[in-house]
């Protein structure tokens, strides 16, 4: 056996609890969502692999409005995700590139943001949403995911931009291209890397969120995936495990496709955050 070998052995014997620990509740998910409805509850498991229950899946979709609300939370996720990417953009390159007077003070307002939890702020949301009429509106939540996300979005991009030699810009200018054209053909395309790892953490934060979903959101047909499967287990005198589970299953999908379609991106962003 190779040093290098054991050595990969070693790293994945003393990894094997953390992996234990991240994929079990995954694999009870994912089997609870199989399991015919009368053997939940059934210990030991009288049941065997073949007689796993894929209707399960068909009979939640139906029963809980799975569609609706998958599409009620990409429409918000996506939305605001591009709003919140767009709006940072200028906001980073000039906390990056420009000194003005009252940086620090804006950079550590940022940062005093991320500190405030959204509970803190739910009450005051609200009325301000019921003063824009926007209460029971998939609008108000795309406005707060935006202010919400925002802070991350800047801070991250900022980042990033700071990576970028200064140097192809000023190229440019000499060869006569102006400020905004140097940005938009120089500078962003430089910076894909960096704008895709932010926008994949700001859809994940989005499409997870659920105390502004479930505070501003009143109509069943205008949840959210978070909001959709707490509905199926508060307030019932018996639950369905089995359609929460493979209600649980489907919402990790899109995230997972994200993760899987943007990879390149994503390890290139963060080695490109990493070299300071």
């Amino acid at each position: 056996m190779t040093p290098k070998l054991k050595k990969s052995l070693l790293y994945w014997l003393l990894l094997s609890p953390l992996c234990v620990v991240i994929l079990l509740p995954f694999g009870v998910m994912f089997v609870t969502a199989l399991r015919p409805r009368d053997e939940l509850f059934v210990y030991p498991p009288t049941w065997t692999f073949s007689e796993f229950r894929w209707e399960n899946f068909v009979e939640m979709w139906v029963k809980t409005n799975f569609g609706g609300a998958l599409l009620n939370s990409l429409y918000v996720s996506v939305t605001s995700t591009i709003i919140a990417i767009v709006l940072s953009i200028p906001a980073a390159y000039a906390l990056s590139r420009y000194r003005f007077s009252g940086k620090g003070l804006y950079r550590n307002f940022l940062l005093m943001t991320q500190m405030m939890s959204p509970i803190v702020l739910v009450l005051g949301l609200f009325r301000l949403m019921v003063h824009l009429n926007l209460v029971n509106s998939l609008n108000s939540l795309v406005v707060t995911y935006v202010a919400f996300n925002m802070a991350f979005t800047i801070w991250m991009l900022q980042s990033y931009f700071n990576t970028i030699p200064r140097d192809l810009e000023e190229a440019s200018w000499i060869d006569g291209a102006t400020s905004f054209t140097s940005l938009v053909k120089i500078f962003l395309p430089l910076a894909v890397p960096a704008m895709v790892v932010t926008a994949i953490f700001t859809f994940i934060n989005s499409w997870n969120e659920f105390v502004l979903a479930l505070t501003l959101i009143r109509s069943q047909n205008d949840y959210t995936l978070p909001v959709q499967i707490f509905s199926q287990v508060a307030g019932r005198y018996q639950v369905e495990w089995h359609h929460v589970m493979a209600a649980t299953v489907l919402a990790t999908v899109p995230v997972a496709i994200v993760f899987s379609w943007l990879q390149r991106y994503l390890i290139r962003g963060m080695a490109l955050g990493a070299v300071k």
